[in-house]
Parts: structure tokens; sequence; C-alpha cells
């Protein structure tokens, strides 16, 4: 059994349909495989498993899908701090520590740092998954999403919020 294979032996299970929630919750999270875990206002959690489709060409997480993961996350947090008014990411920073190989699992968690009336500050991190215990190790990522957060929803996304509504109370 090679490493990779024994690194996803050692996965902790996660709740079971987390995939179905992140497909309904944000499709270009689910399309890298990304589970979303906890969701609420104050906090947003989940993981990815770094598979072929994640990697750039020396087989480490693509810097890019560490940018969409902390955007998806800052954003799902500040639809749902703001009231589920519409939010429009205006800046996004992010620092890598490390790497991610192929085979890891990343852990993220998205907290809010500013809740505005006009603008949302969060912070989100990235961590690898430490095979032995299931628990966060060494941290690969840090970045800082800013978005506006008092937009209007034009009439045809009123129900834009609805999923982040469905499964908020739920995980």
């Amino acid at each position: 059994m090679d490493d990779a294979a024994r690194r996803r032996q050692q996965q902790p299970a996660v709740e079971e349909g987390s995939s179905a929630k992140a497909r309904e919750l944000d499709p270009p999270l689910h399309a890298i495989g990304f589970e979303v875990e906890e969701l609420s206002p104050s906090r947003i959690t989940g993981r990815l498993l770094v598979t072929p489709t994640c990697c750039q060409p020396f087989k480490v997480l693509h810097g890019g899908l560490s940018a969409l993961m902390a955007e998806s996350l800052a954003s799902m947090g500040a639809h749902m701090a703001s009231g589920y008014r519409r939010v429009a990411g205006v800046q996004l920073s992010i620092n890598h520590f490390r790497s991610a190989a192929l085979g890891d699992t990343v852990l993220a968690r998205a907290v809010p740092v500013h809740l505005g009336r006009s603008t949302q500050v969060w912070e989100v991190k990235l961590w690898k998954m430490d095979p032995s215990t299931g628990e966060k190790g060494l941290q690969i990522a840090e970045s800082r999403v800013t978005l506006l957060s008092n937009l209007p929803s034009p009439e045809e996304h009123k129900n834009a919020g609805d999923a982040l509504k469905k499964y908020a109370s739920k995980l």
C-alpha cells in the first residue's frame, strides 16, 4: 500500500452527504472534492483530499485552489452574517507557507475578523491534516478576504441563500 492510500484509510469519517451539501452550497468547491463540515455565520470548516485534479505539475495542491477555498468559505460566511444579503469579494490576499502533497488532506477554517454594515473581513486558514491523529497539523496557507456585504439582491436571485439556510442548522 502506498503512502497516499494509507493516508486515505487513516482519514476520519466525514458526515455522510457532505459532498452533496458542497454541491448545493458551492458547485466549484464540490467540483474539486471539498466537503463542508461546519456552517454558521461565525465559522465555516471543511476538508479537501488532494487528488490529481487538485495538483499542479509538481504533485502538490495548486495555489489557485487554496484561493478558491478561501473566497468560497468567506463568501458563504459573509452571506449568512449579513442576514443573507448579497455579498461580493473585493480583495483576497493569501500567503502560502508550505505545500500539501497528492494524497494529503487539507483542513480549512474561515472566521470573521470584522463584520461591518458595508464590509466584512474574513480570515481563512488551511492546514495539512496529521494522518496519525486526524487533527490539524502544519499550517499551509492563510488568507484574508474582504467583501462588500450591503448589496441588494436582484429579484431573480432572492433565493440564493436557501441552501445555506437549509444546512446551517444541520451541520
